[in-house]
């Protein structure tokens, strides 16, 4: 007994335009990160300096780069639904 998908599965005629928008995505964050990464090695006095209630810069821009993952991920799932629903209704009404 094979174990295959209920539902047929068809090709995705946005998947190469989702693929270069999650490389484009992923690079951004890549690039916030590594100036966190920079700041923690080369300016860690500044990481350490109290900015909100207390709290040290390092903690909020920690909680910052999570923060900022979740808004790219869901601008990323919200920009290839709408991509993908375009590129359907070309393909179902030429």
């Amino acid at each position: 007994m094979l174990h295959e998908p209920a539902a047929k599965q068809e090709k995705d005629p946005a998947s190469a335009w989702k693929a270069r928008l999650g490389i484009r995505l992923f690079w951004l964050y890549c690039a916030i990160y590594a100036g966190f990464v920079a700041l923690a090695v080369f300016a860690a006095e500044t990481l350490k300096t109290p900015v909100l209630a207390g709290v040290n810069l390092a903690i909020i821009f920690g909680v910052a780069l999570i923060l900022f993952a979740l808004i790219l991920g869901i601008i990323y799932n919200h920009v290839c639904t709408r991509k993908e629903d375009e590129m359907n209704h070309e393909d179902t009404h030429p």
